[in-house]
């Protein structure tokens, strides 16, 4: 015959058991630790690299004018150019394949009734999905073209571009 203390040893012992394989379950399943430097270390390149492209963009040429390329895109809003010099200059590699990073530009001003706006200055053609994970770089460009009209004098536009890898 079985005896009650057995019967109470053995449920004791499957709670027990139980127990310990949910707490296995739940310490292995919590351990994963993502870090920033795991995570986003593509996206912190990325970002180096389009500030680097605005910065070389911006930066003024030994000329007579004095104007760097990105404040002469800006003020005559030829986005052609901006997006084959931006294109060049974000999807080298040093080897033979070229990168493949995408991105729209805006350009944001203050304008002549003092409310902020913007306009898109230029895109890679292709379309922003939103599963992509992209990152948002910026620079202040001083230009003599008053937006939306062409009022003289200078003043300061923050051009912002979204970029993303396919």
């Amino acid at each position: 015959m079985v005896n009650t203390d057995g019967q109470l040893y053995t449920i004791e012992g499957i709670a027990a058991g139980l127990i310990m394989l949910m707490t296995a379950y739940i310490v292995v399943n919590s351990t994963s630790v993502y870090t920033l430097g795991d995570t986003h270390i593509s996206d912190m390149q990325l970002e180096v690299l389009g500030n680097d492209a605005l910065n070389l963009m911006n930066t003024a040429p030994n000329s007579t004018t004095g104007k760097s390329p990105l404040q002469t895109i800006v003020e005559t809003d030829d986005a052609e150019t901006f997006r084959s010099m931006f294109l060049t200059m974000v999807n080298n590699r040093a080897g033979s394949d070229r990168d493949h990073i995408q991105f729209v530009a805006n350009v944001t001003y203050v304008d002549t009734g003092g409310s902020v706006s913007s306009t898109v200055l230029s895109d890679s053609l292709r379309p922003f999905v939103s599963g992509e994970h992209a990152v948002r770089v910026s620079d202040w460009v001083i230009v003599e073209k008053r937006f939306p009209d062409d009022s003289s004098g200078k003043h300061a536009v923050l051009v912002e571009v979204l970029l993303w890898r396919d």
